[in-house]
């Protein structure tokens, strides 16, 4: 048979997770992969960058869409087990697992709604592309989708790390983007305050000819005003001119407003763009292909 699609995936994998103990991601790959009867090409198929077996792929986008619904849980890297919401959805038997399904469920729903496209429309793991799109523009369009899932899969994990982990992360990025010096300046340097409303501050450039303080927030609410307001305070009493306000959540109007007019320069950075500045300076996520677009050589032809 040809290999499934990850829907067709979601079902198998929740019964796979039934007995309610914790599962390996690579053991139920080959479970799945002998419950589906592939043959050994199909097992071995390689999506197009040849980095990942196209099946390991699926099982991966169905257990995703699994977590985001709240019918699978991750106690820890690599290990996934159902939940009681999924051991329930079991009980009634149902014939077929889906998106549609899914999107009974409200953590689904606002999964999904963080991935929408500027066109309101939701992304999917793997679409045909429109038959009046070039392959180049497809590409481009696949592209911004899975980056989209990813960002959105990537927030749920930092907001359900620890308040130290968040602060790891934080120093991880900096000096992924160029501040600190080093990772072991940069760790000692954040955190080091504590005063005021600071969390800590690190190198702007690695000589130390400025320094940057920061906010560091992994919060649910959303961020106003007055904790803006803070910030700055603490700012001015360290004589300041510079900070990051990073936060896991949002700002209000008024938030982003109060930071624009303030003759200190504040940076304001929200989950979205969080975990945008992640992928793009590679912090906690790994390349899986790469994908080289190229054209003929005219110039190569010339004199023929």
């Amino acid at each position: 048979m040809a290999i499934p699609d990850y829907q067709s995936i979601m079902l198998p994998l929740l019964r796979l997770a039934a007995d309610g103990a914790e599962h390996m991601f690579r053991e139920a790959v080959d479970k799945l992969s002998d419950e589906f009867a592939l043959t050994d090409a199909e097992r071995t198929e390689l999506l197009p960058s040849g980095t990942a077996h196209v099946f390991g792929s699926r099982v991966g986008w169905a257990r995703t869409y699994l977590k985001q619904a709240g019918l699978l849980s991750a106690p820890k890297r690599g290990i996934f087990k159902i939940t009681q919401d999924g051991s329930a959805l079991l009980v009634k038997k149902p014939t077929r697992i889906d998106n549609n399904l899914l999107n009974q469920y409200e953590p689904f729903r606002v999964f999904r709604a963080r991935g929408k496209t500027e066109d309101g429309q939701v992304p999917q793991p793997a679409l045909a592309a429109p038959s009046d799109q070039t392959p180049e523009d497809a590409m481009a369009v696949a592209y911004q989708r899975v980056r989209r899932e990813l960002e959105a899969e990537l927030l749920e994990q930092v907001k359900s790390s620890s308040p130290a982990f968040f602060e790891r992360l934080v120093v991880d990025l900096l000096v992924a983007m160029g501040y600190g010096g080093s990772r072991q300046d940069a760790g000692r340097a954040l955190g080091k305050s504590g005063d005021g409303g600071i969390d800590g501050m690190i190198k702007e450039d690695r000589l130390g000819l400025d320094v940057i303080y920061i906010q560091a927030k992994r919060w649910e609410g959303v961020v106003g005003r007055p904790e803006i307001q803070k910030f700055a305070g603490a700012l001015q009493g360290q004589r300041a001119n510079k900070g990051v306000f990073i936060t896991t959540s949002s700002y209000t109007k008024e938030a982003l407003e109060y930071a624009n007019v303030i003759s200190t320069k504040i940076i304001l950075i929200d989950g979205a763009r969080l975990v945008g500045l992640m992928v793009d300076h590679n912090v906690a996520v790994a390349r899986v292909g790469i994908y080289e677009l190229k054209r003929i050589d005219t110039d190569y032809f010339e004199g023929e």
